[in-house]
């Protein structure tokens, strides 16, 4: 798999991965994760094939534009869509209310965590219009978090470009490491509503 991402990137460059990026932040099914793609991305500007700071331009620029199009979509017509939802986004009404309890709970900072996590990132973004997070409110974060999400995966595959072979062959691996960094994210936003649930029953013993 990985041999087939690097000649698809290396075939197609820039507009591969502004495709790719894209098309998985509005909810369309893509062959492999953003993750993956931005850390090969990463490699390939290590090899000098790409330009690193123009993939990241790049990955933010097709994030931020596709998040936006789902948040928008379910900001407006959030009701009337869900009612006739496609099957490409399994969200029943039981997991829109306990991502939305959470969402509300752990406020801009539970947004901009899951907007950083694999596996919930579009997720977010229709919550998140759902629930009408004003855009004021959404839009900094879904640039921010964009940008961080590209650079930290574009570093990593920089980075690990001097041992990218024998990294090569253990690719398979990386789905258990994104598992383990979701798994961290939702202990941290627990963690988070934990705190200001605490500091929220202090608040109004004392008052």
């Amino acid at each position: 798999m990985p041999e087939d991402v690097i000649n698809y990137i290396m075939k197609y460059g820039y507009l591969a991965i502004f495709i790719l990026v894209f098309l998985q932040e509005t909810g369309m099914p893509n062959p492999f994760p953003n993750e993956l793609l931005l850390i090969i991305s990463g490699y390939l500007s290590f090899k000098g094939l790409l330009f690193a700071p123009l993939v990241m331009l790049t990955a933010v620029s097709a994030d931020f534009i596709g998040t936006n199009i789902l948040y928008f979509l379910f900001y407006n017509t959030g009701t009337f869509v869900f009612q006739k939802k496609p099957k490409w986004i399994p969200l029943s009404p039981r997991m829109i209310d306990r991502l939305s309890t959470k969402i509300t709970r752990g406020g801009q900072l539970s947004i901009f965590i899951f907007r950083l996590t694999p596996f919930t990132r579009g997720y977010t973004s229709v919550i998140t219009g759902l629930i009408h997070v004003k855009p004021k409110i959404f839009l900094p974060i879904a640039f921010m978090s964009a940008l961080t999400w590209a650079i930290i995966y574009v570093l990593i595959g920089y980075l690990l470009g001097p041992s990218w072979n024998i990294i090569s062959l253990n690719f398979g691996k990386i789905k258990f490491i994104m598992l383990g960094i979701l798994m961290v994210v939702i202990c941290l936003v627990l963690l988070v509503c934990l705190f200001r649930k605490r500091k929220s029953l202090r608040t109004d013993v004392g008052s």
